[in-house]
């Protein structure tokens, strides 16, 4: 699986897990939310994204990485 698609997926899991905890936790959960959606939103315009770096550094490879390779 390529980073791209991983971040895609992490950030769902972090998005419906937080949501989850901020309605039967605590409400302060939803600053998590709004945390998640802001990195997305900033990595639009800037390419910073600390998830997508740490997962690279950890080995995993960009779909045109993996594009060519193949």
């Amino acid at each position: 699986m390529s980073v791209e698609k991983t971040l895609f997926a992490f950030a769902g899991v972090m998005v419906m897990l937080t949501s989850l905890l901020a309605m039967y936790h605590n409400p302060l959960w939803t600053w998590a939310t709004v945390f998640v959606g802001f990195n997305m939103f900033q990595s639009v315009f800037t390419g910073i994204c600390p998830p997508g770096w740490l997962m690279k550094k950890f080995g995993m490879k960009t779909e045109s990485e993996l594009a060519t390779q193949n």
